[in-house]
């Protein structure tokens, strides 16, 4: 049998994930991958997003359930291996998807600590959208869904318009409007407030001008296996 390529194995990962099956041959396929073939396979940016979402949100899964790992160190801890290379959650989502951000630097500060294997494997441009598609096993997080490279920008969309249309209290009395905690964590990869009103507009046709612009409490609270129906 030949083997998967990297989109098509991330895919079937996250797939046995929702089955709750044993993910353990999958996770010795992810790990005895070729550097140099991820690489070669996750080319664009489109790729890369579609492979690194369904990793990310597979492989919370994985440690939360099957290693009973918590917060903190399910995210900083680089407890899983891709292509012969320890990954951390945290590797996923700041380094490569949010291209080396600084974690607390709410989008504005490069991490210049950023090793080259994670600079080598980062998107382009960063996707504000990534933040409604991954997965951290909490209440307010995005449910989960299965990215594919072809369909990867509409997928984004989607999923950014449903959660803000599920996550956002607009006051056209008081002219104020309740939005995700996410948009105040990472501020900068959303262009300030000025973006949070163009994304508004783009995603929902939602003129929020003159509105004043509330943060949401964010819950923590465990909602695991929350897979788009």
């Amino acid at each position: 049998m030949e083997p998967q390529a990297p989109n098509q194995l991330s895919e079937q990962l996250l797939l046995t994930v929702k089955k709750q099956q044993d993910t353990t041959a999958l996770q010795k396929q992810m790990a005895t991958l070729s550097l140099p073939a991820l690489q070669t396979a996750l080319a664009s940016d489109d790729q890369k997003k579609a492979f690194w979402v369904n990793i990310y949100n597979a492989y919370y899964q994985i440690l939360r359930i099957e290693q009973q790992m918590d917060k903190p160190d399910i995210y900083r801890e680089r407890a899983f291996t891709i292509a012969g290379e320890p990954f951390s959650l945290d590797d996923v989502e700041h380094g490569i998807l949010r291209k080396f951000r600084y974690k607390y630097s709410f989008g504005y500060l490069s991490n210049p600590f950023t090793s080259k294997l994670i600079k080598d494997l980062a998107v382009e441009e960063l996707d504000y959208r990534i933040h409604f598609a991954l997965n951290c096993g909490a209440k307010s997080c995005p449910p989960i869904a299965f990215y594919k490279v072809k369909s990867i920008n509409s997928q984004l969309d989607l999923a950014t318009q449903a959660f803000l249309e599920g996550e956002t209290d607009f006051n056209a009395e008081n002219k104020v409007v309740h939005v995700t905690a996410l948009f105040q964590w990472f501020a900068g990869d959303f262009g300030g407030k000025k973006g949070i009103r163009e994304i508004y507009r783009q995603q929902l046709e939602k003129d929020i001008t003159g509105y004043t612009i509330k943060y949401k409490e964010y819950s923590w609270e465990d909602d695991l296996g929350n897979f788009v129906a």
